[in-house]
């Protein structure tokens, strides 16, 4: 525990360190309280050197930033502020930001014609998405950042975590995921036979099913199916922790909720969701080859070798490469959206339903994303 103290003219720089915790109050308070602070019209801390800081080291911090501003000193950080001094400040003053949340209300007699409201609702509107974008980001930009530190410091990985997500969201996913792939292949190879058997051009539905479900259908049908299996968990898991202020209690213990609830599901996700991918594909040239061998009279050794004279040497890899993007974009809708979760049960309902709507939008959008790049590269 140290607090280094620099005067620079009129500014003062306070460099903390070491751990705050509950055991260290009694030396906190009685140094923060030792800084002298008259004369000082500007205050900048920097707490990126404190190891763990509890509720009660942030309340030392606290009553010295108080202290501080009552002095007529402008208090900066380093950086952001920690999140269990923003937490006190939320609670210490959730009444007051209510009342001032509150529009101020309209001068007496003030009317504005149909264009000038209009203006006024499209541009808070634009306001208002803007801010949520910003916010969306710089949940992706701190997600980020904690896995590259916690890859630094392989004991922040929490694998007994990852691997608890990996089979809750990968290994229970098996059963639907292989249903699915089965029917949709069939059903493609159905709809092709019935097409092309008149033409005399049977040997072909063996290459709509392979290409089809290799390069697009395993992949974005399994991406939707986790996305509303493991997207809509991982937000009413995180919603439902925000509701019975379990993620606050991760703070005022001095851990951060980003290594401990939201890495481990990005981790498992993206680990998973390559893995379904690959099952679905298999089920998939196995369910074409059933109907193809019921339907077509086709031999499985000749449908195995139309197979490998259909695809080329990227058809596999541009389906799965697609699962690790898309499994990011399932895993920051479902944690963002759970993390946004205030006020109630209905609004936790509201959120996991976005987040399952957004999850799926994302990912087809990235599909289309994808399909245009892998046009434009020739691949």
């Amino acid at each position: 525990m140290g607090v280094e103290v620099r005067r620079n003219a009129d500014a003062l720089e306070l460099a903390l360190s070491g751990e705050w915790g509950a055991r260290e109050f009694s030396d906190l308070d009685g140094a923060l309280h030792a800084v002298e602070i008259a004369g000082a019209r500007r205050v900048s801390i920097d707490a990126r050197g404190v190891g763990t800081l509890d509720l009660t080291g942030a309340w030392a911090l606290h009553q010295f930033v108080a202290r501080a501003r009552e002095a007529g000193a402008e208090v900066s950080f380093a950086g952001a502020a920690p999140d269990q001094l923003r937490l006190l400040d939320e609670t210490l003053k959730e009444a007051d930001r209510g009342v001032e949340a509150l529009p101020p209300p309209a001068p007496a007699g003030a009317t504005h014609g149909p264009v000038v409201r209009l203006l006024v609702r499209v541009g808070r509107r634009s306001v208002a998405v803007a801010g949520r974008f910003l916010e969306g980001l710089a949940f992706v930009g701190r997600s980020t950042v904690t896995a590259f530190l916690a890859t630094l410091r392989p004991k922040h990985l929490r694998p007994i975590s990852i691997a608890r997500h990996v089979y809750d969201t990968g290994i229970t996913a098996l059963p639907i995921v292989a249903l699915i792939a089965f029917l949709i292949s069939v059903i493609i190879a159905y709809m092709s036979a019935t097409q092309l058997r008149g033409l005399g051009a049977d040997i072909y539905v063996v290459d709509l099913v392979t290409i089809g479900v290799l390069r697009e259908l395993g992949v974005l049908l399994t991406s939707i199916i986790v996305a509303g299996r493991s997207g809509s968990a991982f937000a009413a898991e995180l919603g439902s922790m925000k509701l019975n202020q379990e993620v606050d209690a991760l703070v005022a213990t001095g851990v951060d909720p980003f290594e401990v609830l939201v890495v481990p599901r990005l981790v498992a996700l993206t680990i998973a969701l390559p893995l379904l991918t690959v099952v679905a594909d298999l089920v998939g040239l196995a369910g074409g080859a059933f109907l193809c061998h019921f339907l077509l009279d086709m031999p499985f050794n000749q449908y195995v070798g139309r197979v490998n004279d259909a695809i080329a040497s990227t058809t596999f890899w541009v389906g799965v490469i697609k699962a690790p993007v898309f499994a990011l974009l399932i895993g920051f809708a479902g944690c963002y959206r759970g993390m946004q979760v205030r006020s109630s049960a209905r609004e936790l309902g509201r959120l996991v339903t976005v987040a399952v709507v957004q999850a799926i939008f994302l990912v087809i959008l990235a599909d289309a994303v994808f399909a245009v790049l892998f046009m434009k590269l020739d691949i």
